[in-house]
């Protein structure tokens, strides 16, 4: 999933990041209520995590505009007051889950798991096509239920084609998520994995479209 983390705490927001990616995430970041705002306008995010004590504007105000924006866009709110009242509060307006600070990095991946699941992406922690499996949760790829051994970058862009299923993926698209997943990548990064990746799956797994990118056909 691609997540939008609003935290004013630059140290938990910078190791959160971190984790959210190595959990398989696509993380953006941003430190105050303005600029969140800002990227739920301009970005396609599938979850955003909020704090609610920030510095310019109050987390529920944010929540407020950003379910203005986009009704339907999950809101895990993410913060120190855990009073019931700021709970029910958030709660009613219209956020999807709240858990208080301190708190689990696994038990926050749970609950994304299960904004996830109800989101209607996936059934499981499995996205399956076409006998190939990608394990979201164990970061595994099965072909014909053999396990197949990817390295991180290989992962991260077979799981956004897949994640795309039927839609056209562009290579800069395809660098934007390497780098939101903290990976620096090189000028021909994207063709070298995606041949290294061909050699792994079912022939015309991955077909090309000249000139425009690279597609998990449907079919």
């Amino acid at each position: 999933m691609r997540l939008l983390l609003i935290e004013d705490d630059v140290h938990l927001a910078n190791g959160l990041r971190e984790s959210l990616r190595n959990d398989g995430h696509s993380a953006d970041l941003v430190f105050n209520g303005k600029e969140g705002v800002l990227a739920i306008k301009s970005g396609d995010f599938d979850v955003v995590i909020l704090d609610l004590g920030l510095p310019d504007i109050d987390g529920l105000e944010v929540l407020t505009q950003a379910k203005k924006i986009d009704k339907s866009l999950p809101i895990l709110i993410l913060t120190a007051r855990d009073g019931i009242e700021n709970k029910v509060q958030g709660l009613d307006l219209g956020a999807d889950d709240y858990l208080a600070k301190p708190f689990s990095l696994e038990e926050l991946f749970a609950r994304l798991r299960v904004i996830e699941r109800r989101l209607g992406t996936h059934s499981s922690s499995v996205i399956s096509h076409n006998n190939v499996a990608l394990d979201t949760q164990a970061h595994t790829v099965s072909v014909n239920d053999s396990m197949q051994s990817f390295s991180r970058r290989e992962y991260m862009i077979l799981k956004a084609l897949l994640e795309n299923l039927g839609r056209i993926q562009s290579k800069e698209q395809l660098e934007t998520s390497l780098y939101e997943w903290g990976e620096e990548v090189a000028s021909n990064t994207i063709e070298v994995h995606v041949s290294n990746i061909r050699k792994k799956l079912p022939n015309s797994f991955i077909k090309t479209v000249r000139g425009v990118g690279y597609v998990v056909s449907k079919v």
